[in-house]
Formats: structure tokens, C-alpha cells, sequence
């Protein structure tokens, strides 16, 4: 349940810092490119783990499109500007948020620890 509010937690925060006004934001720089991948890197841990019965190709797939929903979004606020190197910076972030979660999923202790339950053990029951 902690997992879930954290990842919902997570993705309001990043929707509401992606569609605000630039003047609320500090200056865009190279940074900025890290700071997309980051933050969908994340967002796809939390979902992965939040979430362990959903199939990743899903998460990862839902994500992305919320990536290019942003850029879009911004493109058409009239006082963000969108971009497909964000967009891109964001697939990044999904790919090694994936493979991070799955990495993490494969130490049992950690599974254990956040009562999730492998794909396998679920669909036999």
C-alpha cells in the first residue's frame, strides 16, 4: 500500500512540475535532460514495484505515452514549450527504470520485505 501511494504521490508531482508555468521553474539547462529521465526512472521503480501482477511491457508502454502526452500538453499551454528530446530523456528513464526494477525484484529479500509476490506464485493461485 506504501508503494502505491508513493508512486501516485510521485506522479502527481511530476505532472504538476511538467505543466506549470516555466517562471515557477529554475532556468533550463543541460540538466534538464537528466532531470526527465530521473524522474521517469523513478516513476517506473515505484510502478513496477507497486504493482508487480501489471505486465512491464504495459508500465513501460503507459509511461512513455505519458511522456509524449507532456510534451504535447506543454507544446499546445502556450507558455511551455514541448520537445521531443524530453520526450526521448523520458523513454530513457522508463527503459532503465525497467530494468532497475527488475534487478531489485530479483533479490528475494527485497521481495519479501515488500510483501510482493512474483508473477508465477499469483497465477497458480
Amino acid at each position: 500500500m506504501v508503494l502505491k501511494g508513493a508512486f501516485w504521490v510521485c506522479f502527481v508531482v511530476i505532472n504538476a512540475l511538467a505543466l506549470m508555468p516555466g517562471s515557477f521553474l529554475p532556468p533550463v539547462n543541460w540538466w534538464d535532460k537528466a532531470q526527465h529521465a530521473i524522474a521517469f526512472g523513478t516513476l517506473t521503480v515505484l510502478a513496477v514495484l507497486a504493482y508487480p501482477c501489471v505486465s512491464k511491457f504495459r508500465i513501460g508502454f503507459l509511461l512513455l505515452a505519458l511522456g509524449v502526452l507532456i510534451e504535447v500538453l506543454q507544446y499546445f499551454s502556450g507558455y511551455r514549450y514541448g520537445d521531443w528530446q524530453d520526450a526521448v530523456a523520458d523513454g530513457v528513464g522508463v527503459l532503465v527504470g525497467l530494468g532497475s526494477a527488475v534487478l531489485l525484484m530479483r533479490f528475494d529479500g527485497l521481495v519479501q520485505l515488500l510483501d510482493l509476490k512474483p508473477l508465477k506464485e499469483t497465477d497458480e493461485q
